[in-house]
């Protein structure tokens, strides 16, 4: 079944642009997945916990695929709180993945072309009673061999897992999971029993990024290790490796 985003057409009004040093942290994310191998190509993104800015990791990385040249899908899987659709500021969005899960409406219904070339997007659609289920489904298998048929990639956003089962369910369908994890938020208990759980649902995990990291002139670990070894090495050596100071930006 072929899938014909362009008569569903929407505009990501409020896309903010990357500053030099996160876009080339999406471009270093991109390239080690790419090295994941060839046949991983269905993706899941999900965290511990909610807030941990797991659906702008998604959404930046399905767009570094695009710059990329390579032609990408989305698609929110959160049917139980999506922030996709406020947060871009796409206007009125008639079918979503919901739709699509409950037999509502067809997959050419609910797939959007972006304002972005090769990036097309699917929205969550309205909140559903049974969201487990519906991702669970013979319909989500369905779509997604399709989708993998028509698109280099497909980056799914899951509910944290920590939270629900939603994420290990969709896990399961996919080709690896990438674990979002915000700096100084989440204990490495805590995620470990993440590891755990999609480990548990034979997922493969592919890696974790840290999000949310305070970056000096220096970047994360040159700030760390600029400070340890000009201090050292400063007794030795004078002030040759030392900072200046520290600006720190999210």
């Amino acid at each position: 079944m072929a899938v014909n985003a362009k008569k569903n057409s929407i505009v990501f009004e409020k896309r903010k642009e990357l500053d030099y040093r996160t876009n080339e942290s999406y471009k270093s994310l991109r390239t080690n997945i790419q090295f994941c191998g060839s046949d991983v190509r269905v993706l899941a993104l999900t965290s511990c916990t909610p807030n941990e800015g797991k659906s702008s990791v998604c959404f930046n990385l399905a767009l570094s695929f695009a710059q990329d040249g390579k032609k990408v899908i989305m698609i929110d899987a959160d049917l139980r709180k999506s922030v996709l659709v406020g947060r871009y500021k796409v206007g009125a969005v008639d079918g979503g993945l919901s739709h699509y899960l409950s037999g509502q409406k067809e997959l050419s219904e609910v797939v959007m072309s972006s304002d972005i070339e090769n990036f097309d997007i699917i929205f969550s659609g309205p909140f559903a009673p049974n969201p487990a289920e519906l991702v669970g489904s013979e319909r989500m298998k369905e779509m997604l061999k399709t989708l993998r048929e028509q698109y280099d990639y497909v980056i799914i956003d899951t509910p944290p897992m920590g939270s629900v089962v939603d994420a290990a369910v969709i896990s399961q369908l996919t080709d690896g999971v990438v674990l979002v994890i915000e700096n100084n938020a989440i204990s490495y208990r805590f995620a470990q029993t993440v590891k755990k759980q999609l480990e548990q649902v034979d997922c493969k995990l592919l890696g974790a990024v840290l999000n949310k990291v305070p970056m000096g002139k220096k970047g994360y670990y040159g700030r760390y290790y600029g400070k340890y070894y000009g201090k050292y090495y400063g007794e030795y050596y004078g002030t040759y490796g030392q900072e200046d100071g520290d600006d720190e930006q999210e």
